[in-house]
């Protein structure tokens, strides 16, 4: 089929039910289109679904168990797309950043997941588990990917990457003294890295701060630049240009603001030794 994309059924919860629903239709025989009308709904929203570009609801999990006879299959299979701890559009976005030629990051009141060491990622683990926030699944879930996500720096060639941390990020204690100070300390090694930019946006900067919510701009090998943003609750990957470039500069100014380099790294240090 021409344009078919391909769909990995191990990127996320979402990736499996569009994978199953898409075998399930091929199957029968039947087009996008004619499955959306034995369900009354479009064929772009089956495309949509299928790959994973839209999360299926319940609804749409039973609708689509009734028209392809699969009894309560992909009924079952969708509460475990709901039962992910990742936000909608975040599985996307991982499948973009590890083909990312540059990373910009911006970060509020704690590490970015990129630059966590593995005991203080497993301190924020531990704490949303606490509050009853995940599940122990959900939270072997975000580990593992967030090891992948690790993992795919050391690719060849290694991304460029910026990072700014609201000064939030370092004063934040997570995990304990010694947690915290190793990974204070893992910071300011990788700001040392060749491929690397590490500045801290000090409170001071008050309302020249761009950004209230943590950022993620990514430029793809074939210089396309991607946004994406995050709250609590929901999780947003943007690809129009027209609605990526004001992020882009606001995140050039950010920079510009924000202390340098060399004065990051003395700040950062200065925060380990008064934990130590």
């Amino acid at each position: 089929m021409v344009n078919r994309k391909e769909i990995d059924p191990e990127e996320s919860p979402a990736a499996e039910f569009g994978a199953l629903l898409r075998r399930l239709r091929d199957e029968r025989g039947w087009t996008q289109e004619e499955l959306g009308a034995r369900m009354r709904i479009s064929g772009t929203h089956i495309s949509a679904v299928e790959t994973h570009r839209r999360p299926p609801t319940p609804r749409f999990a039973r609708s689509a168990d009734r028209a392809l006879g699969t009894g309560d299959l992909l009924a079952r299979k969708v509460r475990a797309v709901r039962n992910s701890s990742l936000l909608e559009g975040f599985p996307e976005f991982v499948k973009q950043e590890i083909r990312a030629t540059e990373i910009r990051l911006f970060e509020l009141g704690i590490i970015p997941g990129l630059l966590q060491t593995s005991e203080y990622a497993a301190a924020i683990t531990r704490g949303a588990l606490r509050r009853g926030a995940i599940s122990e699944q959900q939270a072997e879930e975000r580990l593992t990917l967030l090891a992948k996500r690790q993992a795919s720096l050391k690719r060849d060639p290694v991304p460029i990457i910026h990072v700014v941390l609201d000064e939030s990020c370092i004063r934040r204690l997570v995990g304990g003294a010694e947690v915290m100070s190793d990974q204070l300390e893992s910071l300011i090694a990788f700001g040392e890295l060749p491929n690397t930019v590490l500045q801290v946006a000090p409170y001071e900067l008050g309302e020249l701060r761009s950004f209230d919510l943590p950022v993620h701009l990514l430029t793809l090998p074939e210089r396309t630049v991607l946004a994406y943003a995050e709250s609590a609750q929901q999780g947003l990957l943007e690809r129009d240009y027209g609605a990526v470039q004001p992020m882009l500069t606001a995140y050039h100014q950010l920079q510009a603001e924000a202390l340098s380099q060399s004065a990051s790294t003395v700040l950062i240090d200065q925060v380990r030794k008064g934990i130590s």
